[in-house]
């Protein structure tokens, strides 16, 4: 089954708790919260605080993207917020296989994403003990950008390390997914999909999370 992955930064922060409620109600599969620092990319979004908050309103599984300099640091804490699984970006940690094996230690799942430039093979040893890898279809940074076409390449890459390594291997991808190339998407081995104002836009959640549904 395929899982949409609503990124509450798209959500309306006015009344980001009722937005939740509805994709609670709308069947979102994952919740996907992007942590930025101003350090690993040129934004600055929200963080633990306000996921503590959100996590007492849905059940929903927290899937939280880490876009920070040495996420390492701060692991316990996001698993103690209401993280269920922690997506670390390749370059962001000197000891990536020490910080999967620390996320993984919490009974959460790990993660790591790739950015368009960083080459899926630097992942091939490492994937046999990942629950998941990101393939980021944009800059990370900044929503509503344009879908990288090469991307598609990319999750083939990752699919076809998944059915040598790791056939439970979730890949999801991240950044400028619709619906017009959603399908497309799909077609190349992804199995989650971020969807960012593909579903908040014009504040139709229920329409648009089925408009999703209806193009995979």
């Amino acid at each position: 089954m395929i899982k949409i992955a609503p990124s509450i930064l798209s959500a309306d922060f006015s009344k980001l708790g009722s937005d939740i409620e509805k994709l609670d109600k709308f069947g979102a599969d994952f919740i996907h919260i992007d942590v930025m620092d101003g350090m690993f990319v040129p934004n600055i979004s929200f963080g633990i605080p306000v996921i503590k908050s959100i996590k007492k309103i849905t059940n929903i599984p927290f899937d939280v993207h880490l876009m920070i300099e040495e996420p390492s640091r701060y692991i316990e804490d996001f698993v103690e917020a209401g993280a269920d699984i922690i997506t670390v970006h390749f370059e962001a940690d000197r000891h990536l296989d020490r910080t999967i094996n620390y996320i993984k230690s919490f009974g959460v799942k790990a993660s790591v994403a790739l950015n368009p430039a960083t080459p899926v093979d630097n992942i091939k040893y490492l994937i046999k003990n990942l629950d998941m890898v990101l393939v980021m279809s944009v800059n990370p940074g900044f929503g509503g950008q344009k879908y990288i076409d090469y991307s598609n390449y990319k999750i083939e890459e990752v699919k076809k390390l998944s059915d040598k390594y790791n056939k439970d291997l979730m890949i999801e991808v991240d950044g400028g997914v619709g619906r017009n190339n959603i399908k497309s998407v799909v077609k190349s081995g992804a199995n989650v999909i971020v969807a960012g104002s593909a579903v908040f836009k014009d504040n139709k959640i229920k329409e648009n999370i089925a408009s999703l549904r209806g193009e995979i």
